[in-house]
């Protein structure tokens, strides 16, 4: 019931078509995306996400988009989201392109629970290679626990390693995790740990539109976490 409870019962934390977040703002693009995911097995079956999304650069600093996604297996719900993404220091400033997410997913049909997920984006170069760390924090609105008292907040990980090869062609790593309640965090068999090799990159259709892509094989790094995780990323944008 625990693991259940810290994997399944926070689908924006563990959603198979996650991606990594990053601070970049494309200030006055608009941006049309699909986002799909599968991981297997999840208790015992197959899990799904799929989601179209439309987001544009309202500011040098901020980045706002509104979701639709569809969840089926583990958990079967429609949910619309709406994400920010404000910068707030930039390389020209310090070591760190530094960034916020904030995050609402509201459920339209089905048995999920509203959510907010908020947290600190990081990113550095150094040469051709790129780092990513974000440390999210997720808390749900009317979920509760086996001893029917409300569920806490919860902690999350993800990180990336990007080597800028071709702009068509790049690969890398990610990893994304969840430890439990942020102040008290489940023990390590409860954990859900998830690493593998992904491949990005960006074919330019001309000066002022492009489709961006992103893709990751992730495999179970604990006992909690499915064996199989994979997710793809499309991005027009404009």
């Amino acid at each position: 019931m625990v693991v259940s409870l810290l994997v399944f019962a926070t689908p924006a934390l563990a959603g198979p078509a996650d991606k990594v977040f990053t601070p970049d703002i494309g200030y006055g693009e608009s941006e049309l995306g699909l986002k799909s995911g599968a991981a297997s097995p999840l208790a015992g079956k197959r899990a799904e996400v799929v989601s179209v999304s439309y987001g544009h650069g309202m500011r040098e600093n901020w980045f706002t988009e509104v979701s639709l996604k569809q969840s089926r297996g583990v958990q079967n719900a429609t949910m619309v989201e709406w994400e920010n993404k404000f910068l707030l220091a930039s390389r020209g400033e310090h070591l760190l392109d530094i960034g916020f997410l904030t995050e609402i997913e509201i459920p339209l049909a089905g048995k999920a629970v509203s959510e907010m997920r908020f947290g600190p984006l990081f990113q550095t170069r150094s040469g051709n290679w790129q780092l990513n760390g974000n440390v999210l924090f997720e808390h749900p609105f009317g979920g509760l626990d086996e001893d029917n008292v409300a569920v806490g907040t919860n902690l999350s990980y993800q990180w990336q390693l990007k080597y800028h090869w071709r702009e068509v062609l790049e690969f890398g790593m990610q990893g994304f995790g969840e430890l439990g309640k942020w102040n008290n965090w489940a023990r390590s068999a409860q954990q859900n740990h998830r690493v593998g090799p992904a491949l990005f990159g960006e074919l330019a259709l001309d000066e002022d539109h492009a489709v961006k892509y992103s893709a990751a094989w992730l495999f179970g790094a604990s006992a909690a976490a499915p064996n199989h995780t994979f997710r793809l990323n499309l991005e027009y944008e404009f």
